[in-house]
């Protein structure tokens, strides 16, 4: 790899031009086009990362319903998951009937805009009595009364079960099996919390139960191994506060064994207390980042203003950039946040996930039908995580009536390689050489065959996805066709 070093025409031409043409170039035998671009500053509402808004948080009236229902936050930049979490209590209140419209309602609005929902359900909550439903306890389940803030108390208003109980553990593995048929696999899910242990979700249980550290990693990796049971494809991820909520460190006996499992990372939260202790797990985030996805949440916003612990909202980058994070959360009224948040926010959009920069493109004038030729490409990830599902680069040819006439796709070079930048001013670039044929002959019985394309100009698009061709990465550059493939320019197609 090389550093790469805009001029300053081309950083000032970012502003009105996207790419900038350089010229050509020659050798004895062929002629080249070399083209120049530029980030276009765009919001990039791309899969895997993003923003993620708690349209149920804690108390389930927080903070989807103010929203009508035909407000999906499409003034939101950059939002691309709804995030839902609630106890075990309101979706099962009966045994074996599920209230999964709880999920479902508000998930179709934005599936219906192309966003993805995730999933947390909660056993034990500091509002709710029986988060567990009271059912559970019931049939038999062991557990502790507590005094949220005060401890154990026989006649405490809330409920922690016991989360090693056999009869507590069948009871969660029916729904948590129930609860994989409908959702493990599906397209529309984008990660799933493993949050049936502790306060919250969260992993504490020094409010009620007061686990000791071995008790908490036996508890928690049992509710792990149960996720992992059921949820075979979808993403599964664990927080950080299991490990100890203000203990700091890279290796801790029960994130390793959710890492090795291919459980990822949630920070829940950071920016609770005011610096230096914003957040204190992003030395573990670095386990977990360059393998998994990394997903943050905030404080609620309002409380962390309260507290002090907000400041100018730079902390918010600042935990993106450590713990090279792939989400972040919407955790307050969304548009209380935006309007009170939004140079951050935009400022969030350019670091966050992956951002896929193409520096430069070189490529023939004139490309012979039926022949290898060179396409070169030159480009940077200026986030700050990887694409973990991987990519590949994709060229497409268009003809005068726009229709599609060529696609050819490198699957030698996957954009899951292209590492991170590690500031936000100078990147790494890599080149990419990709030899490609444009109506390749065959031969067969009858004779020799050719895909029909003709001779002439055609516009040239480039496009990362599928290695089938379909574009799925939205790239920061302009002429876009409407399905995430990007005009470069044109060439010409002639005959041998």
């Amino acid at each position: 790899m090389k550093r790469n070093y805009l001029p300053l025409l081309f950083v000032i031409g970012a502003f009105t031009l996207n790419w900038q043409q350089i010229g050509y170039t020659s050798d004895s035998q062929q002629k080249y086009l070399i083209r120049r671009f530029t980030d276009n500053n765009k919001v990039l509402n791309n899969p895997g990362m993003g923003w993620t808004f708690h349209f149920y948080s804690n108390i389930i009236k927080n903070y989807g319903s103010k929203l009508e229902p035909s407000d999906t936050l499409d003034d939101f930049p950059g939002l691309t998951v709804i995030y839902l979490r609630v106890p075990w209590a309101f979706l099962e209140p009966e045994e074996g009937k599920f209230n999964w419209w709880l999920f479902d309602t508000p998930s179709q609005r934005w599936i219906d805009k192309g966003k993805q929902i995730a999933i947390r359900v909660s056993c034990t909550e500091s509002w709710l009595r029986y988060a567990t439903p009271e059912w559970v306890k019931n049939a038999g389940a062991k557990g502790v009364n507590f005094n949220f803030g005060k401890g154990p108390a026989q006649d405490g208003a809330l409920w922690e079960p016991d989360y090693l109980d056999s009869v507590f553990l069948k009871k969660l593995e029916n729904f948590i099996s129930a609860m994989a048929k409908r959702y493990d696999g599906n397209p529309n899910v984008a990660f799933i919390d493993i949050g049936s242990f502790g306060m919250w979700g969260e992993g504490h249980t020094g409010f009620g139960s007061r686990l000791d550290e071995k008790q908490t990693f036996e508890a928690c990796k049992a509710h792990i191994d149960l996720h992992l049971k059921y949820f075979k494809k979808t993403l599964l991820c664990i927080s950080d506060d299991v490990a100890g909520a203000s203990k700091p460190g890279r290796h801790f006996p029960i994130t390793d064994y959710a890492l090795s499992k291919g459980v990822t990372l949630r920070d829940d939260s950071i920016m609770v207390q005011p610096p230096p202790n914003s957040w204190y797990h992003s030395e573990m985030a670095q386990e977990f980042w360059p393998r998994l996805p990394v997903i943050l949440e905030h404080e609620h916003y309002g409380a962390s203003k309260q507290r002090g612990a907000w400041g100018d909202g730079s902390l918010l980058l600042k935990a993106v950039e450590e713990y090279h994070a792939s989400y972040m959360s919407i955790h307050w009224w969304p548009r209380e946040f935006l309007n009170e948040n939004r140079e951050i926010i935009n400022n969030v959009n350019k670091r966050i996930g992956y951002r896929f920069q193409l520096h430069q493109i070189k490529i023939p004038e004139s490309i012979a039908i039926g022949e290898t030729f060179t396409f070169e490409t030159q480009w940077a990830n200026a986030g700050v995580a990887p694409l973990y599902k991987g990519g590949f680069l994709a060229l497409t040819l268009k003809d005068e009536k726009e229709g599609i006439a060529s696609v050819n796709v490198d699957d030698s070079f996957d954009f899951s390689s292209l590492k991170p930048s590690s500031t936000a001013i100078n990147y790494d670039t890599v080149t990419v050489s990709s030899k490609f044929v444009i109506g390749r002959k065959f031969v067969d019985k009858q004779g020799v065959f050719k895909p029909a394309i003709k001779p002439g100009h055609y516009d040239a698009f480039i496009s990362i996805g599928l290695a089938d061709g379909t574009p799925k990465i939205a790239l920061p550059l302009d002429d876009e066709d409407g399905n995430r493939r990007y005009k470069i320019g044109k060439i010409y197609l002639n005959e041998l």
